[in-house]
């Protein structure tokens, strides 16, 4: 999706007035319309008629809210992009950006850049690509953005297809750790490298849940890799 595009791109914010003036500026500046939304307790018919390409939460303003409002759009089958706003990047705040599904997160204060580089990231136009991927009894449809293992379908946040896709691209080769950050989450990434422990270790309790071998393995001192053993 582009901001050239002749529909409006709508992405609402859900965040205190500080982050929705400066950000609201930006954002339309660079082509997209943005929808300041106060109240964090939207129901699903209320954000369906706003016709939203992508959600910006701060969770600094109302943790249990907009965690909560996650939640309620991933019920409804929603896999539109979630942003989570963070006052600092540790373990436990990208854990709970996982467990809400939400795709990514962006620290504050805010910063232009950083955020219309993940919009940009998240909206781009997705080929329809009608394969899927196989490697044993796990299969990704590159479509639905959806796994399946043994009849079960699972759901994934964005960030998580992106690693499983890219593991399931390179089956028995082991990945270093360097090479799983540069091509899921890009080379001019700045965060802590720990965060693909995070990431790995919910994906493994998708795909991995009920008492299934695990598929993706840790080597240690050097990375992981996608193989049956």
């Amino acid at each position: 999706m582009s901001p050239n595009t002749s529909e409006p791109i709508r992405i609402l914010l859900l965040t205190d007035q500080v982050f929705a003036r400066q950000a609201s500026q930006d954002l339309q500046v660079a082509g997209y319309y943005p929808v300041v939304e106060k109240n964090l307790t939207l129901t699903w018919k209320q954000f369906t008629s706003l016709e939203i390409a992508m959600v910006i939460i701060d969770k600094t303003w109302s943790a249990e809210a907009g965690i909560s409002f996650c939640h309620l759009l991933r019920d409804q089958g929603s896999r539109i992009p979630i942003l989570m706003l963070l006052e600092q990047e540790t373990v436990e705040e990208r854990v709970a950006c996982l467990e809400a599904s939400a795709d990514d997160y962006l620290l504050k204060p805010y910063n232009k850049d950083n955020l219309l580089a993940l919009i940009h990231l998240y909206l781009k136009p997705v080929a329809e690509l009608k394969e899927k991927l196989r490697f044993g009894e796990l299969t990704l449809d590159l479509t639905a953005r959806q796994a399946v293992r043994k009849e079960q379908k699972i759901d994934l946040t964005m960030k998580e297809f992106e690693l499983l896709k890219y593991f399931m691209l390179n089956p028995g080769q082991v990945l270093s750790r360097e090479e799983i950050i540069e091509n899921v989450w890009g080379y001019d990434y700045q965060g802590e490298s720990n965060v693909i422990e995070v990431y790995i270790r919910y994906l493994r309790l998708k795909i991995e849940s009920q008492g299934k071998k695990r598929l993706i393995q840790t080597v240690r001192g050097v990375g992981y890799v996608l193989r049956e053993t």
